[in-house]
């Protein structure tokens, strides 16, 4: 029987490294690729076929949903699932529009990871429970509304990196305000600029102050 191969995408190399090991571990998987950023996700995607891509959302060289659109444009492209933190409802919609068949939190452990894998390649769709009610009564919706304010569709999360953000903080500031690594908030202030329809962190600043000093 054929192994079902799979590329992983994830810039965080020891978790990403994790992943390759439960799924190598069981015999019905064959791990052909990893990739660090979404450049070469695509580049992996592309040159060794694999049956499955897993894409991280917050990856270097455009994220995990502009690799998955740019797997999905190609002929015959693999089945796509997320393997992520985020369960921002955005990025769940956009990412089920542009194809993925699968949105997995990475709070899975190993062997349900396996399990859940195996069904994707068998043509099943997976959405983690947590997300799926909610993602159903937004998709009956219509999709997740759109704030009159773009500052309004931002995680308590953005908010506080954006708020560091407009006091001048650098992104090594911000990080060590927040406990989180510097590379992590250049992860989240790319999600910031494109949920507010901003070309850099300075514009993004400005719309924070004049927002919030109302």
């Amino acid at each position: 029987m054929d192994k079902i191969r799979v590329v992983v995408a994830d810039d965080h190399p020891l978790y990403r490294e994790g992943v390759a090991r439960s799924l190598a571990d069981d015999a019905a998987f064959a791990v052909v690729g990893q990739a660090s950023d979404a450049d070469a996700a695509v580049e992996l995607a592309q040159r060794l076929a694999p049956d499955i891509v897993l894409l991280d959302i917050s990856m270097p060289a455009g994220g995990g949903i502009s690799a998955l659109r740019r797997i999905m444009a190609g002929a015959l492209p693999p089945k796509v699932a997320m393997l992520t933190v985020s369960e921002e409802d955005d990025d769940v919609m956009q990412a089920l529009k542009a194809g993925a068949v699968g949105y997995i939190l990475k709070g899975v452990g190993s062997r349900e990871l396996v399990s859940i894998v195996k069904d994707v390649a068998r043509g099943q769709s997976y959405v983690s429970p947590t997300l799926a009610a909610r993602i159903l009564n937004a998709m009956r919706e219509g999709g997740p509304k759109r704030p009159e304010n773009p500052l309004d569709d931002l995680s308590k999360r953005e908010e506080d990196i954006l708020s560091l953000v407009a006091e001048g903080k650098s992104n090594k500031e911000v990080g060590r305000a927040l406990d989180l690594q510097e590379k992590t908030v250049k992860h989240y202030m790319t999600t910031i600029l494109q949920k507010l329809h901003v070309r850099n962190r300075v514009e993004a600043a400005v719309m924070a102050r004049e927002h919030w000093k109302k």
